[in-house]
């Protein structure tokens, strides 16, 4: 056999072997455009279809599935552990402090049970949960996001390590960049997430610091007299409807309207004002306050982030039989 030969019949085998540790690797090709196409291939129809229907009926839903996407993928992994109930061992996520507000978790049942007449024990919860964040954007006028699917859904809830993750509204904007830098989001990542406060309504639990004993001098005179007329206490009730809509001026649109707004010191939450006034979020603010299809652009590149952070594929986790609820182990 020639030295030509004996190089090429080495190669050869050289590229088998690739192949077959390729294939050994891939077994499990982890997060994928479309994973469903085969096992359930009307999955994305039928979420999207949900997402439509229940929106019509409910419009507060949007906000809930868009809020569901930061509180369940922030926390470690993308895996559902949000939507658990509590056990006699276990704290819901739902149940804590931080998850205060977030409601609407029954509509996710309600996809999943429509996605388990069409195909029995297929799609998880976590990507409903994701799914259905990308329909809602797109139902509150915000772009279409291709995200992959092929994630499977936790067993614990991590209620005990929230406070480690989640960035808080009355932080420090370095502590915010940093947290949203521990998953791999940059600054201009961060502004546009933190657009979707565009949409939805606060609770004046959450805002009653800035107005009393003193309104902060920061807000906007013209901004605070509806904000105090929609929070007259000092210390609301926190089951009582009280509530201050984020953007008055499109409150069911996701839009650059927000970053005018926080521009112009109408933001309600401290994390707002310091958004429009840190020298290191400032500039891309102004940006998007003039260019709605940058903020677009970096909304999506965020959210399609946040969504494979840190995913369980191939054997790890399951399929939950209810979104609530892990699956009993035999």
């Amino acid at each position: 056999m020639s030295f030509i030969s004996k190089a090429l019949f080495f190669l050869a085998i050289l590229y088998l072997s690739l192949i077959s540790v390729t294939i050994a690797q891939d077994g499990y090709p982890g997060l994928v455009m479309n994973y469903y196409r085969d096992s359930c291939p009307q999955a994305e129809d039928i979420i999207k279809e949900q997402v439509q229907l229940l929106y019509k009926r409910h419009k507060n839903t949007a906000f809930s599935w868009l809020r569901n996407i930061f509180h369940d993928c922030f926390v470690e992994s993308c895996d559902a552990s949000l939507l658990l109930d509590s056990t006699r061992r276990m704290l819901s996520e739902k149940e804590t402090d931080r998850s205060f507000g977030m409601r609407n978790f029954r509509y996710i049942e309600t996809i999943k049970e429509a996605l388990e007449r069409e195909c029995p024990g297929v799609v998880s919860c976590s990507d409903i949960l994701v799914l259905s964040a990308r329909d809602a954007i797109v139902a509150l006028g915000g772009p279409y996001i291709p995200l992959k699917t092929g994630r499977r859904d936790g067993r614990k809830s991590r209620a005990d390590i929230l406070e480690q993750h989640l960035p808080d509204h009355n932080e420090s904007m370095s502590v915010v960049l940093e947290r949203f830098a521990n998953i791999g989001i940059d600054t201009p990542g961060v502004v546009a997430l933190l657009g979707a406060h565009s949409v939805g309504r606060t609770h004046c639990v959450k805002l009653v610091h800035r107005l009393y004993p003193e309104v902060d001098p920061a807000l906007n005179p013209s901004h605070v007299e509806h904000m105090l007329h929609k929070c007259p206490d000092a210390i609301p009730d926190p089951k009582a409807v009280q509530y201050v809509r984020n953007d008055r001026g499109t409150p069911m649109k996701l839009d650059n309207n927000y970053y005018r707004n926080i521009l112009d010191n109408k933001g309600l939450l401290i994390v707002d004002h310091q958004l429009a006034t840190d020298k290191r979020t400032k500039p891309f603010v102004k940006k998007m306050a003039k260019n709605q299809d940058y903020f677009f652009k970096e909304f999506a590149r965020a959210i399609t982030i946040l969504s494979e952070n840190n995913p369980l594929t191939g054997t790890k986790g399951e399929i939950r039989k209810q979104c609530n609820l892990a699956n009993k182990l035999h």
